[in-house]
């Protein structure tokens, strides 16, 4: 039984998948098709702040440029992400543990006051409170390796959730909420897609699948058990603009503008499938 019509799973990917996917939703828009209407929004990582663009009812062209947020500037502590990369590296044969041995680098590196990157997440997302629409944000506890799927309701500020699930340990701190530390959300997966059961249909718009094999996310599809499912990944086109490194925010524009040039054949592929309309089976 499907309860609801229409699911968006925006996953990880950097500032350069953000902007990708930004660039998307734009052109889309254009074509008469908003993302922003989906009954539900999953955001995970760098998906989180264009989540919650697309929630709060924005127009996602505020992505067009990467904001320049103000106050105290990222602080990468190199050596802890080299340490998380290895760990994730070897994941494969325990993932729980890996997760718990890489939130204890994140508590461990410096990486600058966790305010200061709620503040730049805030000004990122361009929004303070939880929209109605339902939106899903995910984390991961820095101690226990757990998933927390934040909503309207679970205490977290907007902003708080949103640097949560963006803080990639050596890159940004773990972000307190509720008395526990929070990491990004990607840790457990790229997508979360499994998040969304209960959709007729669901979207998934996924930056880094070009990078990962297709069945870490057949797992998740499987867990949605949408009706009608569309994968839409960057094309190769999309691909060359990233460049080799996601995190990379002189890439911006360009994949911006990748994501632009994709819109209409993603708006082939979602024309069937995103129709307003009732789900329940």
């Amino acid at each position: 039984m499907h309860s609801f019509g229409r699911a968006l799973a925006l996953g990880a990917g950097g500032p350069v998948g953000a902007a990708w996917m930004a660039g998307l939703a734009c052109g889309l828009r254009r074509v008469g098709l908003d993302l922003g209407e989906a009954d539900l929004i999953v955001g995970t990582s760098t998906g989180a702040i264009v989540g919650a663009v697309l929630a709060t009812g924005q127009d996602p062209s505020r992505l067009a440029t990467p904001v320049r947020p103000g106050g105290t500037p990222p602080q990468v502590d190199g050596r802890r992400l080299g340490e998380a990369f290895a760990v994730l590296g070897d994941a494969a044969s325990n993932p729980a543990e890996a997760r718990r041995r890489v939130g204890r680098i994140a508590l461990a590196a410096e990486t600058g006051p966790e305010q200061a990157h709620v503040t730049r997440m805030r000004e990122l997302a361009g929004a303070d409170q939880w929209p109605d629409r339902r939106l899903l944000i995910t984390a991961t506890d820095a101690e226990t390796g757990e998933q927390e799927v934040f909503e309207r309701g679970s205490g977290a500020p907007l902003p708080s959730a949103v640097a949560a699930s963006t803080a990639f340990p050596g890159i940004y701190p773990p972000i307190t909420v509720n008395g526990r530390r929070y990491m990004d959300g990607s840790l457990r997966s790229a997508t979360n897609a499994g998040l969304a059961a209960g959709a007729r249909t669901l979207v998934v718009i996924d930056p880094q699948a070009h990078l990962f094999p297709r069945e870490l996310l057949d797992r998740e599809l499987a867990l949605a058990a949408a009706h009608t499912v569309v994968t839409i990944g960057p094309d190769p086109a999309a691909v060359r603009a990233f460049g080799p490194d996601l995190g990379d925010r002189t890439a911006w524009g360009p994949a911006h503008q990748a994501g632009l040039r994709q819109a209409p054949d993603a708006a082939e592929q979602l024309r069937g499938a995103w129709n307003p309309g009732s789900a329940a089976d």
